[in-house]
């Protein structure tokens, strides 16, 4: 789910900084005044019209970002997607039916596409923008690394994320913290363009903007990435629902082994376990950490 979110903010991040440079070359070439800038207020910005232009431009990025999701999942990470009614082999066979057994009782009533890549990390991930055109995908990594009863447990979780609508709560979310990057950028490009000679203005705020856009949006994804870590738990008490708290728990245990176990290999690139995002991290950059601590999320399971 790391790896879903990590895609979803920077695709967010790409769609909103295009949308403004698209909208900076018409306003720059058709005349129509994009400055927002008024006589006789705060600091001279019309602050309506901004607020009204951040939320048109933040909700914009998040829903374009929601509805190409599972077209970019599949792009970015070469998911082969497994058809139901077509050849598989054993375990693509096993991995289509576990999804469907718990979509159903998840009372889904369109099947998720299912998918598996090609990764050596142990991990999966749900995305789409709806839960009528989700995707639920497995990295064969751990289909080779868990035992059967853990990847029902990891699947389980999966599928609750798209049962819960987690993609449209993160998407809306996204639009809102999007609207307070784009208002605050806009602020902040316009005070520091003042500084400047007034044939460089437009120059230096137009840069300015694109770097506080960018600032930012990844200021606020402290904001989406505490929100993701809450929905985490939410997800693991689903899964148990669905495939029994033994194998939850049983599924997150064999996760902590695996990060343990590559921890104490000299030999495993490091930024194998970072990816996976399973691990919680310490220090100041535990607040970008799309999942909480393993233990944590063990303890909780298990103490419902």
């Amino acid at each position: 789910m790391g790896k879903r979110l990590l895609l979803f903010i920077l695709t967010n991040i790409l769609v909103m900084t295009t949308i403004v440079i698209v909208w900076s070359l018409i306003t720059t070439y058709t005349g129509i005044s994009g400055s927002f800038e008024a006589e006789g207020t705060v600091l001279g910005i019309d602050y309506v019209s901004l607020m009204v232009f951040s939320i048109l431009v933040g909700f914009a990025g998040s829903f374009i970002s929601l509805w190409i999701s599972r077209w970019m999942a599949k792009k970015m990470m070469k998911v082969k997607v497994l058809d139901p009614d077509g050849a598989l082999s054993g375990y693509e066979r096993a991995v289509v039916e576990k999804v469907h057994r718990f979509s159903r009782a998840a009372g889904l009533t369109h099947m998720p596409q299912v998918g598996i890549y090609q990764s050596r990390e142990v991990n999966a991930f749900a995305t789409g923008p709806s839960k009528k055109r989700s995707l639920v995908a497995v990295s064969t990594g751990l289909l080779e690394s868990m035992d059967d009863a853990a990847v029902e447990g990891v699947i389980a979780h999966e599928v609750a994320h798209v049962a819960n609508g987690d993609m449209v709560t993160m998407t809306l979310l996204q639009g809102i913290v999007n609207t307070f990057v784009v208002f605050f950028s806009r602020i902040v490009a316009i005070v520091v363009s003042r500084f400047v000679r007034s044939e460089l203005q437009m120059i230096v705020q137009f840069a300015a903007i694109i770097v506080f856009q960018i600032l930012f949006s990844i200021l606020g994804s402290i904001v989406v990435s505490a929100y993701s870590r809450h929905r985490e738990y939410h997800a693991d008490r689903g899964g148990a629902d669905l495939a029994g708290r033994d194998k939850m728990a049983h599924a997150l245990r064999s996760l902590k082994s695996y990060v343990d176990r590559a921890k104490l290999n000299d030999h495993t690139d490091d930024s194998a376990i970072q990816t996976m995002k399973i691990n919680g991290k310490r220090g100041m950059m535990s607040l970008f950490s799309s999942h909480p601590d393993l233990d944590d999320r063990i303890a909780r399971l298990e103490q419902r």
